[in-house]
C-alpha cells in the first residue's frame, strides 16, 4: 500500500503528483513578514520618527528645560503658542509662497530638459555625444561653492539680489538630471520603439512627446520629487542673494529666528518643524503614486 505524502501549506494538482507551490509563493500570493521581520521594521521607524518628534517636544519647552539633564522626552503645554509666534516673526506665510514657487518652477524645468537631455544622450546618434557627456559629468565633479562668487557677481550686475530669479535661474538645469534619465532611458525605452514611431512618419519632437515621456513617468516623478525636496531644503545660496524682509524662502526665513544674545531654541524648533510639514504632506500624497510609478517601471524593463 503506498501512502502520498503532502508537504505542509501545499495543495496537490488533481491528475499530477506535483504538489502545488504554497499560496504565499504564487503569483498574487501576500507574503508575510515573521516576527523579527516587523521588530525590525519597528525599530527603524522609531529612529526615523525620532528627530521630527524631538524637534515638535523642543519647540513645546523653553530654553531653561531644554539645558536641564535629562533632556524633555514629552511634549510641554506651549507648542501652538510657539508655532503661532514663529509664523508670525519670519514671516513664513510669504516664505511658503515664495519657495512653493522656486522648488516648483525648479522640478518642472529640471524634469523637463532633463528627460530631453537625457533622451538625446541615450537614443540620438550625434557627433561629440560621449565628449559632451563627459562633460556633464565633469560638472557634477565640481563643488557648487566654487561658483557662488562668480555667480553673485552675475547676479549683481543684472541687480536681481533679493528677488525670487536670483534663486530660480541657477537651478533651472541639472547635471545629475540629465544623467540620471539618461541611464534610466537607455533600458526602459527600446530601440524598436523609436524607430517604428519613426516609420509612421513622427517627428522628433512627437517622438519626445508621444514616447519619451510616457516611458520616463517613472523616473520623471522620482527626479521631480527629489529636485522640490533639495530645492526646498537649500540654505546656502538663498541666504546670499535674498532677505527676510524681501523675498524670504522657508530656509532663510528660518534663518532669521530666535536672534539675540540667548537664542529662543524653542522658537528656532518651531519654524524648523512648520518648514518640514509641507514636506511631509507632499510625500503623504503623492509618496504612493511615486512608488507605484516606479515599481511600475521596474516590472516593465
Amino acid at each position: 500500500m503506498t501512502t502520498t505524502v503532502t508537504p505542509p501549506d501545499t495543495e496537490p494538482v488533481e491528475g499530477s503528483k506535483r504538489p502545488r507551490l504554497p499560496k504565499s509563493a504564487r503569483a498574487g500570493g501576500t507574503l508575510h513578514a515573521g516576527p523579527l521581520g516587523y521588530a525590525i521594521l519597528i525599530v527603524f521607524t522609531i529612529v526615523s520618527l525620532f528627530p521630527l518628534v524631538w524637534t515638535a517636544i523642543a519647540a513645546s519647552r523653553d530654553n531653561q528645560r531644554l539645558a536641564q539633564t535629562p533632556p524633555p522626552f514629552w511634549f510641554g503645554a506651549g507648542l501652538f503658542d510657539k508655532l503661532e509666534i514663529a509664523w508670525n516673526e519670519a514671516n513664513l506665510g510669504e516664505a511658503f509662497f515664495n519657495t512653493t514657487i522656486v522648488a516648483g518652477v525648479s522640478a518642472l524645468t529640471i524634469v523637463f530638459l532633463s528627460t530631453i537631455a537625457g533622451f538625446a544622450f541615450a537614443k540620438l546618434r550625434f557627433r561629440g555625444r560621449g565628449a559632451l557627456m563627459l562633460i556633464v559629468i565633469g560638472t557634477m565633479m565640481v563643488p557648487p561653492q566654487l561658483s557662488v562668487i562668480p555667480l553673485y557677481m552675475m547676479v549683481a550686475k543684472l541687480d536681481w539680489t533679493d528677488q525670487l530669479q536670483a534663486v530660480i535661474f541657477p537651478s533651472l538645469v541639472s547635471a545629475f538630471g540629465v544623467f540620471f534619465m539618461r541611464q534610466y532611458l537607455i533600458q526602459a525605452l527600446p530601440d524598436e520603439i523609436i524607430e517604428a514611431a519613426r516609420v509612421d512618419g513622427a517627428s522628433s519632437w512627437r517622438v519626445v512627446w508621444h514616447v519619451v515621456f510616457p516611458a520616463a513617468r517613472p523616473a520623471m516623478a522620482v527626479l521631480g520629487m527629489l529636485t522640490f525636496v533639495q530645492t526646498w531644503n537649500d540654505f546656502m545660496w538663498p541666504f546670499l542673494v535674498l532677505t527676510q524682509m524681501g523675498n524670504p524662502t522657508v530656509q532663510v526665513a528660518v534663518a532669521g529666528l530666535g536672534r539675540g544674545y540667548t537664542p529662543d531654541q524653542s522658537l528656532i524648533m518651531a519654524g524648523a518643524l512648520l518648514g518640514t510639514l509641507p514636506l511631509l504632506l507632499v510625500f503623504a500624497i503623492f509618496g504612493k503614486q511615486i512608488v507605484g510609478g516606479i515599481m511600475q517601471g521596474a516590472v516593465k524593463g
